[in-house]
């Protein structure tokens, strides 16, 4: 560690400048010599850190988003050229440039941050051996050694000697005590933080390997870190924990506030935004009409929480406009009713047999009225209805047919409509 530390020396006189400023501040609060002055200046360094890497992570942010994109299509460049290598990376490049994607954005903060962490190891190890380093002279570099954390000197390790922790003032039990928790105080902290990114802002509805080896991180990491913090001075787990509940408190603002499409986080934040229309009646906010106006220019291409905020808005009588803003709108939540109301159901196919005694029961029901309008004539008009027949001669005379009988009707209901056709001379 010594080793790696020493190749980022050229950082560590802004470092240990940078420590010394706010050393000044706290110093003249809770005294020069105490371990909240410098624990103090150590965090307020971190801070300092991260409010400049804020651009950094806003683009890891995109990166990310853009790689579970690009998940579906970089698996398919994958089997389409599984035999041919260097075509298989051309393709790759080529998607990384059309789309403007950067694999390696996803570990710029983590890049940019190591230069700070090994010049903070540097400066504490040299407190630790007692020499002075960077701007931090020797009235400085006691003043340090005797800063205590809780009872743990700043430059003391877990791994250090008895005589060695007795050396700065302190026991090996308080420092061991110390830096276990200030260990798991890290390692837990780095799992919740890629645990939250994983059950809540990633697109469930895309299953890539991408996602696989984030579960795999959510392990390794805190592992890791628990592995690797043993040998860390206790001003550099300060350090870490530090930054890793910034990073923790820093994603979950972006979670809540900007969430990735597609995610369980999503569906909360449209929920939130629901709410926050019903009781005023508009979208307050930039970043919301923003949002609104984004989810609305998607059209048809609205993933299932998107669609499910435009069918919520509509039924409460609202409608999401191009600009991001909100109008009342009665035909919307009609609209939204009917498009909620069941199908009609298609009537069941009839066998021929029903259909045949369809028919029969509609001639029977035809019959009768027929039959009640004939036995409703009076006897005169039967008569008057006779005579033109008995007039005319014989020859003329055809047999009068009258209307079939309820039988007939059943007989014949299954045959065919129209001319028949003869039958073949063989058949009669």
């Amino acid at each position: 560690m010594d080793t790696i530390a020493s190749l980022f020396s050229f950082i560590t006189w802004p470092v240990s400048w940078v420590i010394v400023q706010f050393h000044k501040l706290y110093g003249a609060i809770f005294g020069p010599d105490t371990g909240w002055a410098w624990g103090l200046s150590i965090v307020s360094l971190v801070v300092l850190i991260r409010i400049c890497l804020i651009p950094l992570f806003v683009k890891q942010i995109k990166s990310t988003r853009n790689m579970q994109a690009l998940q579906p299509k970089m698996k398919a460049i994958q089997e389409r050229y599984k035999s041919d290598k260097q075509r298989q990376s051309e393709e790759m490049m080529k998607l990384y440039k059309e789309t403007g994607t950067n694999p390696l954005s996803s570990c710029l903060p983590i890049l940019a941050q190591s230069p700070f962490f090994f010049a903070l190891y540097h400066v504490l190890a040299g407190i630790a051996n007692g020499k002075t380093i960077g701007v931090i002279n020797q009235p400085l570099l006691e003043s340090a050694q005797k800063a205590h954390i809780v009872g743990a000197p700043l430059a003391a390790k877990f791994m250090d000697s008895a005589s060695k922790v007795e050396s700065l003032g302190a026991t090996l039990t308080d420092v061991r005590v110390v830096t276990a928790i200030m260990i798991v105080l890290m390692s837990a902290s780095q799992f919740f933080t890629q645990r939250q990114l994983m059950t809540k802002n990633v697109d469930l509805t895309v299953k890539t390997p991408f996602m696989q080896q984030q579960k795999m991180l959510m392990y390794v990491f805190p592992v890791m870190f628990a592995v690797m913090g043993i040998n860390f001075p206790v001003g550099v787990l300060v350090y870490w924990l530090t930054t890793n509940v910034w990073t923790m408190g820093q994603q979950m603002y972006v979670i809540n506030q900007n969430p990735t499409p597609g995610s369980k986080a999503q569906a909360h934040y449209l929920d939130r935004l629901v709410k926050s229309v019903s009781a005023h009646g508009e979208v307050r906010g930039k970043r919301r009409r923003a949002v609104v106006q984004a989810i609305v220019a998607k059209g048809p291409d609205r993933n299932d929480n998107e669609r499910k905020f435009v069918t919520t808005l509509s039924k409460q009588g609202f409608a999401a406009q191009a600009d991001g803003s909100v109008v009342k709108s009665d035909t919307a939540a009609a609209e939204a009713e009917g498009a909620a109301a069941p199908k009609r159901q298609q009537p069941k196919r009839q066998t021929k047999a029903q259909r045949q005694s369809g028919a029969a029961q509609q001639d029977d029901a035809a019959a009768k009225p027929s039959l009640s309008k004939d036995s409703s004539e009076t006897p005169d008009a039967v008569e008057k209805k006779a005579e033109p027949q008995d007039a005319k001669p014989k020859q003329d005379a055809k047999p009068k047919q009258g209307k079939p009988t309820a039988g007939q009707a059943r007989a014949k209901s299954g045959q065919r409509k129209g001319q028949q056709r003869p039958k073949h001379p063989s058949k009669k």
